[in-house]
């Protein structure tokens, strides 16, 4: 399969005018028509060279007089892609290790994964930057994921470039370039790459999918969602609850169905115009949700009776025998010293770990058949002998965010709580995976997930966190059907190969806005039988993530030794990640798995990349290093809430976001409303924000006032009146006094301060009914997926036993008002930290 050479040029000339900086306002001829309607008519159509977007019109060539009786008409032709441009199918799964389907010699079956190897080609050795965001702002703009701002998750976010969560507008997306060069775009799934503060209904909109060039979305803003019941759920803008009225919902067979039906309109409409459709399933990130048909099918094929020592044995052997590793390959060891040996645990942690793997290896199988639900309908309307199907399993290795025993509730391992093993197997063993768990199976199995290589998601310099199983096929022009690819490849270079395929140009001008070069290199060229064993055209490539970074550069690779456990989110980080740290240098050409480190026997190669390391991260945005993790989650950002401390919230509405509501986490505060009661009672909910699996709600229980903490879902807190309101007007009071030092210490990555102790109070109309002190309160987060809601409860209850959604107040809200008293430090304790901070460093 070769491409059309004058398609190379283009890009080529495209990409050096963008590096040489050059701004181009080109009024574009028209092009070759392509179709037959002459121009001027209601269907004739045009291509444009794609260096300024969008494309100037065509001057007006129809005759105008007087009467319109002799003039002639002339519309302006619509652009289409290049003639014989494929459709595009980017397929993204979430959190897959490189050896957990069955295409890459994992033992979980993901028959559509292997059907699209068969097809075409398995790439062996594809990278992402081993965390969601980041991977994902990548793979959209073709830039490294400093470049595009995602140095980490959007939650995460900081005030520097490379970190802020923004991706500017001189890296227009995959979808914007498609788009305005005919295509009809299209996203489904996770949106991780729209700023935490800005997922608001009032905007602004051009960081969401539809103001980043797609015609259509369909998904979930943030990092995850329960599937069941999915709080963050938008169509375009419009946030939806269909899970209210569908028995039986499930966000990963909803999205399938949504997907077939708009290519199904899309091909009775507009037969003839190709598609780009961006499928991002929240499969298989936590919390794991299958239906029990695909629990109970892979429960009954016994895949983890054995534990995961010998999985890992069998996924190895394999991998060889599918030739998805070299044979002269290592296994790498087991990490006995940070995860037990299966023949060491208990007979209940067996019993427990196996529920957790038959339910993730459930999603993941559930995941892939609704995937080739797709895939068949691509089929079934012809479209597949020219559609680029690019499937990459996971955009990071396996995650190992459910600590060393898993979590039925992910919620509460962020906030550094563990669930014991005895208490997973009495309260959650049943409904592991249902919508009453948020569940998280235990590092050990990431780990097995990741073979043949070692550590997990979060992980930068290791292939455990960054080798991507990766399928391609373009059933029409990839002769070379089962063939595996060796050569080195990274996210970014997925826009500019798509680029390439398409014949569509890298945009000079975007909006008026020069755009910088792309970053990635278009890995097309390995399509072809006879490049096969062609040298990587993707020759370096840095790697950061929350201050642990690695360098490749041909054929070798730098890794800083880990310095935190990616399951350990409360712990200790390295206060100066850029200075001492421990370095390991593998030759990739001769151990592909990274076993042997040469650091000691090559010290001058060492050095050599070492200084590659730091050149491209100032080139890309890398700097400043930070290695902090759970504590970034509560940084200040700047949303429309944002400096303020006091907020009146009588209008009621649903949907507020996390990232946009105000926060009492770590402070002190007082809500007053004021209400009317009906005759007959109140009851229902004046104001809540997270849900299940942490959160607060303030509201009236048949007639009482109540306040409610849910404690990551493990306890309740609970301030209620004794008496029932009568009718009419009555002001609720509830006052918390908070005990720490709150986030003012986050500045010196330190935690202390946070989550800790406070005592509420209760009152009616000016009397005390309930005080109570809270021994513990939730430090980082609430629940991700749920929202802020004023008037009635989105999403899930915070307290299941006393109401049910939507729990709508049945009376009037007068006035709702919050005012927060948040800690600072006093000088003296920043002097402490300082001297702290100062001490670690030394050391």
């Amino acid at each position: 399969m070769k491409l059309d050479a004058r398609r190379r040029g283009l890009g080529r000339l495209s990409t050096a005018i963008v590096a040489a900086g050059l701004v181009l306002i080109l009024v574009q001829p028209a092009q070759a028509q392509q179709s037959d309607a002459p121009l001027g008519s209601p269907a004739a159509t045009r291509a444009i060279d794609g260096l300024q977007l969008p494309a100037p019109g065509i001057p007006f060539a129809g005759k105008i007089e007087p009467n319109a009786l002799q003039s002639t008409p002339f519309w302006q032709p619509r652009i289409a892609p290049p003639e014989g441009a494929p459709n595009v199918l980017l397929i993204l799964t979430d959190d897959v290790g490189f050896g957990a389907p069955s295409t890459f010699g994992g033992v979980i079956p993901t028959p559509t994964l292997d059907r699209v190897a068969e097809m075409g080609l398995r790439f062996t050795n594809m990278h992402s930057t081993s965390l969601c965001s980041p991977t994902r702002a990548a793979l959209l703009t073709g830039r490294n994921h400093h470049s595009a701002g995602f140095g980490v998750i959007a939650e995460q976010a900081t005030g520097y470039p490379g970190y802020d969560s923004v991706i500017t507008k001189d890296k227009a997306t995959i979808g914007r370039i498609l788009k305005d060069n005919g295509y009809n775009t299209s996203w489904y799934g996770k949106n991780h790459n729209t700023p935490g503060f800005q997922i608001s209904m009032m905007g602004p909109f051009d960081q969401w999918p539809t103001g980043m060039g797609f015609d259509y979305f369909y998904g979930f803003m943030g990092g995850d969602t329960s599937q069941w019941t999915p709080g963050n759920l938008f169509r375009n803008t419009t946030q939806i609850y269909p899970y209210e009225s569908e028995t039986g919902f499930n966000l990963i067979t909803a999205m399938a169905d949504e997907a077939i039906s708009y290519l199904d309109q899309l091909n009775t409409l507009s037969p003839s115009q190709p598609w780009f459709v961006y499928y991002a399933p929240g499969g298989t990130h936590a919390p794991h949700h299958p239906t029990k048909e695909w629990v109970d099918k892979i429960t009954e094929m016994h895949l983890f009776d054995e534990g995961w020592n010998k999985l890992r044995d069998q996924i190895f052997a394999n991998q060889k025998k599918l030739g998805v590793i070299p044979a002269d390959a290592t296994l790498t060891p087991w990490p006995s010293d940070l995860l037990k040996d299966w023949d060491k645990l208990t007979a209940d942690e067996k019993k427990m770990f196996i529920r957790q793997a038959n339910v993730y290896a459930a999603y993941l199988a559930y995941t892939d058949h609704e995937i080739g639900r797709v895939l068949d309908t691509v089929e079934a309307n012809g479209d597949l002998d020219n559609t680029l199907i690019i499937y990459i399993s996971g955009d990071n290795g396996a995650s190992a965010e459910g600590t060393l025993i898993g979590t039925p509730n992910e919620v509460a391992s962020f906030n550094g709580v563990n669930v014991p093993v005895e208490d997973q197997l009495k309260d959650f063993y049943d409904i592991w995976g249902t919508e009453y768990t948020y569940n998280h199976m235990t590092v050990a199995w990431s780990w097995a997930f990741d073979t043949p290589f070692k550590w997990t998601k979060q992980i930068a310099g290791y292939f455990g966190g960054t080798k991507q199983g990766m399928a391609v096929a373009w059933p029409g022009h990839i002769t070379d059907k089962g063939g595996v690819r060796t050569q080195f490849a990274h996210v970014i270079d997925v826009l500019p190969t798509i680029l390439e395929v398409a014949g569509v140009q890298q945009p000079a001008v975007v909006d008026g806005i020069p755009q910088s070069p792309i970053e990635g290199t278009s890995f097309a060229y390995a399509f072809d039988v006879a490049n096969k064993d062609e040298p990587s055209h993707h020759r370096t490539q840095y790697f950061e993530m929350m201050g642990e970074y690695a360098i490749y550069h041909e054929d070798w690779m730098a890794v800083t030794k880990v310095q935190r456990p990616s399951w350990d989110t409360q712990g200790a980080t390295n206060p100066d990640p850029a200075g001492k740290q421990t370095w390991e240098l593998y030759d990739i050409s001769k151990d592909w798995t990274q076993d042997r480190d040469l650091a000691a026997e090559n010290p001058e190669k060492l050095k050599e990349l070492q200084d590659v390391f730091w050149t491209e991260a100032k080139k890309y945005q890398v700097l400043p290093l930070d290695s902090s993790v759970a504590t970034r989650l509560v940084e200040p950002r700047p949303s429309v809430t944002a400096g303020r401390d006091e907020f009146d919230l009588t209008t009621r509405m649903t949907g507020i976001s996390n990232g946009v509501a105000p926060s009492i986490l770590n402070a002190s505060y007082t809500y007053t409303a004021e209400v009317t009661v009906p005759e007959g009672g109140g009851d229902g909910m004046l104001v809540t924000q997270g849900g299940r699996f942490a959160g607060y709600g303030f509201y009236i229980d048949k007639g009482k006032p109540t306040f409610d903490w849910n404690l990551v879902g493990l306890k309740q807190v609970t301030w209620q009146s004794p008496e029932v309101l009568s009718a009419g007007k009555h002001e609720i009071v509830f006052d918390f006094k908070y005990d720490g030092l709150g986030i003012g210490t986050l500045a010196f990555n330190s935690v202390e301060g946070i989550g800790r102790p406070g005592t509420g109070t209760l009152s009616v109309d000016g009397k005390v009914v309930a005080t109570e002190k809270m021994p513990h309160t939730i430090p980082l987060i609430l629940a991700w997926d749920e929202n802020m809601d004023i008037g009635q409860d989105t999403g899930t209850p915070v307290n299941d036993k006393v109401y049910k959604v939507p729990f709508a107040f049945t009376g009037t809200i007068d006035s709702l008002k919050l005012k927060i008293d948040r800690p600072v430090l006093s000088d003296a304790d920043k002097a402490k930290l300082e001297e702290a901070m100062k001490k670690a460093s030394d050391n």
